[in-house]
């Protein structure tokens, strides 16, 4: 693309960083560039002319600093407590560009407009292809018509930036769809995740904890998680090791020409007693014979593969204890000052087209190595060799090799030396000739049992004269002939034990994620970095890892509940369905539903086994003594969302009495709150939605009841609904009470509720039967009219079972059995119609010619409406009324009950649920 009439075209060149942005600019300028602020003081503007493709182009360089953009949920996501964290794997997510990059937006806004071409020198790996389409959209934005090109280099010299100038191709879309689909599902299972072990464990255990950030967030990471897997299992594997004895047979041999040491073939045995009868068959005829003696055997020590990023980290670790975090910091800064390549690649075999003698002969200068650089070059050495082929190549950048030589910079550290050395010898080392050794191994037999003798002389040393990491030690052993015999200078039965596998060092972790595919090249360090940082393990002073509690606990704890979220499997899975989405086989679409879907299956899940993250950490931690109710509020599993606030969700919890309810996590800013039935021995939250109530989704529960605490004919266990439809769960409140704390614990102004949808009754005062205000719906004067006029909410009896009438309502009332102490087996009849106060024995129905006793709609004592054996413990009345004294109190199951008052404020006249003081408690309800 030109511009007409020949005339110059504007050009704007964008660098991932602004360091690599100057040197691009001095090496296509000469040096003669000019430069102007922009309106970030970091992120200059360099101008200089210069010719692509005979195309005069006045350029614009200038830059980003790594993304861009960030994606984000949607405002109304964002709040930890705004959503049940299952709704974050479908929730809306947005790139935007954050506050302190808004100067750099408008930087790029305002050149783009001026502007023909827009040329992206964004690093040239999957990351810095999402980055480069983050630039495009902000400069199409105020520009479509750019005309966009992409630069693809691989190091900041002269030869590679002007060839990749010269030969712009177009940016690569997938590669960018790639990170969108990583980024989209790390955010996803990250936040859900992070969020359910945060509020679940946070505050209901003291976590010890050096810094206020790991107390504030335990964070999930779909490939920080699997990291911590492989530190824990090699943990437990050496926890679980048993130390166990065992015996082998050594011998020596000194003869003129030096010392043998003969190894015992079977290498060792753990029954004491064999080893001793041949250690002693051994000893009685103690002559060895030579049985064996090979001519020497030519042995190769190849030189390592081209050098890649694993490679770098791990051998920076091994030879100079760096943490693979600062190698890379290291090596990002040799690359930006144009000494070596690109740090960040998966290759480790060189192109055919690359000029490998060229990067040799820059190296003859040096004083440590350029004399092994210069018989490199030489022909009649033969010490030049091609590189091997390490069979890994991303198609974005060659191996890392050494690009300008240096001996030293002023400004270097220490560890720049170093890993500017390694890289260069490595370099070296890859284009030479391996090491050669003869090796002989001499085979012996003392009373039938055979032992074993090697040595090995090396005869050319080739790449380890330059790579003085490595070495292969070599033994001179006496020679020896067929047959020859001799007496053993010593023999001996010697012991030992088995031990564990050392604790991983971080070469072998990063050796178990590449080959697990975990994390890619570029981010493995920031991986294990950030378990370091979050407290989940910890690092010797030898570079090897152990988990922590809090990153045992974990583990552990997801392992217990059959999910192997710490195993590399699911997400090597990911990783692959990500480089299929960079060649085009999958869409990012595709990979998004099947990865997401998986996950989310796999949050739901865990979130009803939470229990056994709960069991995992009690063996670790003790429980937190200062966990505030209002606190732990969040620690629950999610019912629904909030009917009140509308902001938040409702989550199912226990107060510090051991009762359940359902209440906002938004609290204390909402105090909506379903108290569950009293009786409720264990809860907990189902997938499965209910379909009557909304709005949705609202989750069901499933209840355990104790047995003695619910009346006959009602199941222990139930799967019910808080959202206003589960008639069970109404009735059960009606009889037995909530499980809600007593009256001088309530806030002011608040009313208890039963009302199973949970409504503000407490803060409205809204009686739930008529909707009006001024008394409570336990006391409403409509209802037993109601109730009257209504279908009873009891099952119809069987054919084969005794019914009475309801001689106050009519209503056909089944038999039943009493499972109290003082009245069990007793069968005894009751109205279900909610509000009615019937009841009878059913002996003395049948004693007295079928006249029941009763309780009166004012004064009895009914089944319904009483608290039952909730709070109270006591039977409760229906009426407010005072009760006559020919009426039979019972309570929920039956038995008779004396002595009855108001637990609230003593009154014999009435029951707590019908207290005319009942609203005008102080104290706080939760």
């Amino acid at each position: 693309m030109s511009r007409r009439g020949g005339g110059p075209v504007t050009v704007l060149n964008v660098a991932e960083k602004p360091s690599v942005a100057k040197s691009v600019a001095g090496i296509l300028s000469r040096g003669t560039f000019r430069t102007r602020e922009g309106r970030s003081r970091y992120n200059k503007i360099f101008e200089f002319d210069y010719a692509i493709n005979g195309q005069p182009c006045r350029m614009l360089m200038t830059s980003v600093i790594g993304h861009l953009m960030e994606l984000e949920f949607a405002d109304r996501y964002r709040k930890w407590h705004s959503c049940d964290p299952a709704d974050l794997y479908q929730a809306p997510v947005t790139k935007h560009v954050p506050e302190d990059k808004k100067d750099i937006k408008k930087t790029l806004e305002e050149e783009a407009r001026k502007s023909d071409w827009l040329v992206l020198w964004l690093d040239c790996d999957r990351e810095g292809e999402n980055i480069a389409f983050e630039v495009v959209d902000v400069c199409r934005a105020v520009k479509h018509n750019l005309f966009i090109r992409r630069a693809h280099f691989s190091a900041l010299i002269d030869r590679d930036i002007h060839e990749a100038v010269q030969n712009l191709r177009d940016p690569n879309q997938l590669f960018a769809e790639a990170v969108d689909a990583r980024q989209e599902i790390d955010l996803r299972i990250g936040a859900s995740f992070t969020r359910f072990q945060t509020m679940l464990l946070r505050d209901r255990f003291a976590i010890d904890s050096t810094g206020e950030e790991r107390s504030r967030v335990i964070s999930y990471g779909p490939c920080q998680f699997p990291t911590l897997g492989f530190i824990v299992e090699r943990y437990w594997e050496i926890q679980a090791h048993e130390p166990e004895e065992f015996w082998t047979i050594n011998c020596s041999h000194q003869s003129e020409e030096g010392l043998a040491t003969f190894n015992w073939m079977r290498g060792h045995l753990f029954d004491y007693a064999s080893a001793v009868i041949l250690y002693e068959m051994c000893v009685e005829e103690p002559t060895a014979t030579v049985m064996n003696v090979p001519h020497p055997r030519e042995r190769f020590k190849y030189p390592p593969h081209p050098l890649n990023t694993i490679e770098l980290e791990k051998r920076a670790s091994r030879y100079f204890r760096l943490s693979s975090e600062h190698t890379m910091k290291v090596a990002e800064e040799l690359y930006q000052a144009g000494f070596i390549s690109y740090p960040r690649t998966e290759t480790d075999s060189f192109s055919s087209r690359t000029d490998l003698r060229a990067m040799v002969e820059e190296q003859t200068r040096h004083p440590a190595w350029g004399s092994y650089a210069q018989r490199l070059l030489e022909p009649e050495g033969d010490l030049w060799r091609n590189p091997g082929n390490g069979g890994h190549d991303d198609k974005a950048h060659p191996p890392i090799h050494p690009t300008k030589f240096s001996s030293g910079e002023s400004n270097w550290s220490r560890d720049h030396l170093n890993v500017y050395e390694l890289v260069v010898r490595h370099y070296l080392a890859c284009v030479s000739q391996p090491a050669v050794a003869a090796e002989t191994t001499v085979e012996i037999d003392i009373a039938g049992e055979r032992f074993s003798a090697s040595g090995r002389v090396i005869s050319a040393k080739n790449y380890l004269e330059v790579y003085r990491f490595e070495s292969w030690g070599g033994s001179v052993i006496p020679g020896y002939e067929k047959g020859q015999q001799f007496i053993p200078t010593t023999l001996t039965l010697d012991s030992a034990v088995t031990r564990p596998p050392p604790l991983l060092c971080e070469a072998d972790l990063l050796s178990c994620m590449d080959k697990a595919g975990i994390g890619t090249d570029a981010t493995m360090h920031d991986h294990i970095k950030k378990l370091l940082d979050r407290g989940y393990a910890t690092k010797d002073a030898n570079t090897r890892f152990s988990p922590t509690n809090l990153g045992e606990a974990l583990v552990m704890g997801y392992d217990d509940m059959g999910y192997e979220l710490w195993k590399p499997n699911l997400r090597a899975l990911m990783e692959n369905d990500m480089n299929e989405v960079s060649v085009g086989r999958k869409t990012k679409a595709e990979v998004l539903e099947s990865c997401l879907q998986q996950m989310k299956a796999c949050f739901l899940d865990a979130r009803v086994k939470k229990s056994k993250l709960l069991e995992a950490m009690t063996i670790f931690f003790e429980r937190s003594n200062n966990t505030d109710e209002s606190e732990s509020q969040t620690a629950g599993e999610v019912v629904r969302r909030c009917n009140l606030c509308n902001e938040s969700h409702m989550a199912l919890r226990k107060n510090r009495d051991g009762n359940f309810m359902v209440g906002c996590m938004n609290y204390p800013q909402c105090r909506n709150a379903v108290w569950l039935p009293g009786p409720t021995l264990e809860a907990s939250v189902t997938t499965d939605v209910c379909q009557t109530c909304g709005p949705g989704p609202v989750y069901k529960i499933l209840f355990k009841f104790r047995q003695i605490g619910i009346p006959p004919g009602f199941d222990v266990n139930h799967l019910g609904c808080i959202g206003g439809c589960d008639d069970i769960l109404k009735q059960l409140i009606d009889i037995c009470g909530t499980g809600s704390r007593s009256q001088a614990r309530r806030a002011p102004g608040t009313v208890p509720s039963n009302n199973i949808q949970g409504s503000n009754t407490r803060q409205s005062n809204v009686c739930i039967h008529c909707q009006q205000r001024g008394h409570a719906s336990a006391n409403c004067p409509s209802r037993v009219t109601a109730s009257r006029n209504s279908r009873p909410t009891a099952t119809n009896p069987r054919n084969d079972e005794s019914t009475v009438s309801c001689n106050t309502c009519g209503t056909q009332c089944v038999i039943r059995t009493a499972n109290t102490e003082a009245n069990r087996g007793r069968q005894f009849f009751s109205c279900p119609t909610q509000g009615c106060s019937f009841f009878a024995w059913e002996d003395s129905i049948n004693n007295s010619s079928g006249n029941a006793t009763t309780g009166s709609n004012s004064g009895g004592s009914g089944r319904r409406g009483s608290r039952g054996r909730g709070r109270g413990g006591r039977g409760g009345q229906s009426g407010g009324g005072r009760r006559n004294s020919g009426t039979s109190f019972v309570s929920a199951t039956g038995e008779p009950v004396s002595g009855i008052r108001c637990f609230s404020c003593g009154d014999p006249s009435h029951f707590a649920n019908a207290c005319p003081n009942r609203n005008n408690s102080n104290g706080n309800y939760y």
